[in-house]
Order: structure tokens, then sequence, then C-alpha cells
């Protein structure tokens, strides 16, 4: 039978990052860091038998594939399904400034943290995410058996094909930890 490899490389640092907000589907840049961390990736998975790459058409994700796929001689695939998921009202705000934001964010915020089926308030839940991410990887992996390919994408993504890879509750992404240009391989 045959498999694709996926190497899930999450996005370089971004200023936000470095605050732990809700990024989402805003279109931040990566950080100076970000950038020295995309061209590190590169270098790391040169090395590998990568047959394509793709990207989040996000900045943030497209700008750390592109010295991967460079490196590779490959082009960089744009997948609007590989973007993060909407945060919706919560974009831009850290846990604790949602939390401080009134009882009714705090007990929502909660419950979404505890079920995959919620969504932030006008944002998508991650079992929509889920949906979405899945359905683009088992197409991807049709058109790649049997060889690597990169995805290269957002944390919320990565966590929702881990927590399907191992079988593990969607609930369980909130206590998976992935840093700025962490690389998964499943």
């Amino acid at each position: 039978m045959p498999y694709t490899r996926l190497i899930l490389v999450r996005h370089g640092e971004t200023i936000a990052n470095r605050s732990y907000r809700y990024i989402g589907i805003s279109d931040e840049p990566l950080s100076e860091h970000g950038l020295a961390q995309a061209q590190q990736l590169a270098g790391a998975l040169s090395i590998l038998p990568i047959n394509a790459v793709y990207t989040s058409p996000l900045q943030r994700a497209y700008r750390t594939a592109m010295p991967i796929a460079e490196r590779l001689g490959l082009e960089a695939g744009q997948l609007d399904a590989l973007s993060e998921c909407s945060f919706g009202a919560w974009e831009g705000l850290t846990r604790a400034e949602v939390m401080a934001s009134g009882e009714e964010h705090a007990l929502h915020l909660q419950a979404w943290e505890r079920n995959a089926a919620l969504a932030p308030p006008g944002g998508e839940s991650f079992a929509e995410m889920r949906r979405r991410v899945c359905s683009a990887v088992e197409r991807l992996a049709l058109e790649h058996p049997d060889q690597a390919i990169a995805l290269v994408s957002h944390v919320g993504p990565i966590k929702v094909l881990l927590c399907t890879a191992m079988g593990a509750p969607l609930s369980s992404a909130f206590r998976i930890f992935l840093d700025p240009a962490t690389i998964s391989v499943i």
C-alpha cells in the first residue's frame, strides 16, 4: 500500500508569536528571526528527498516556504486549505486578553478549549479546520503516492493533522505546543 510522508513545517517566527497572540488569518510578516529560521529550515530540509512543497498563502508561511522550495529546486504551491483558522473576534489578542475581556468571553474561550466543534465568535472551529485541512491533505496524498511532501503551514492545521494521525481527540490540540519553525513528520 503506498503512503505519503508529510513533512509538516510551522512557519518562522512573527512578532505576534512572541506574545502568543491569536493571529489566525491576519497576514503577519516574519520577524527578522523568522526570516533567518526560514533559511535554516531550507538547509535542514535540503538533504531530504522531498518531491513537492505546498504552503498556506499567508505571507508568514509563504515566506518560510520559498527558501525551502528554492533550495530543493521546486515550486511552492499555494493552498488556501493550509491557512490558519480564523479566530474571529479574538484575532490579535492573547489568551489572557480574551479572558480579561469579560465573563462571557472567558467562558466561551474555556468551552472552546474543551470542545473542538465550538468556534471563537465569528471564527472557525477546530472541527471545521480539520475537515478543510484533512480533505486537502488526502487529495495531496493521492497525487504523491510513495513520496515525501513538505507542507508549510500554521500551528492550528499542523496540530489537527497530528491529532488525526495519532487518533487523539481534537481537544488534545490545546495541549500540543509547537514553536515557530518546528518540523513534524507523519
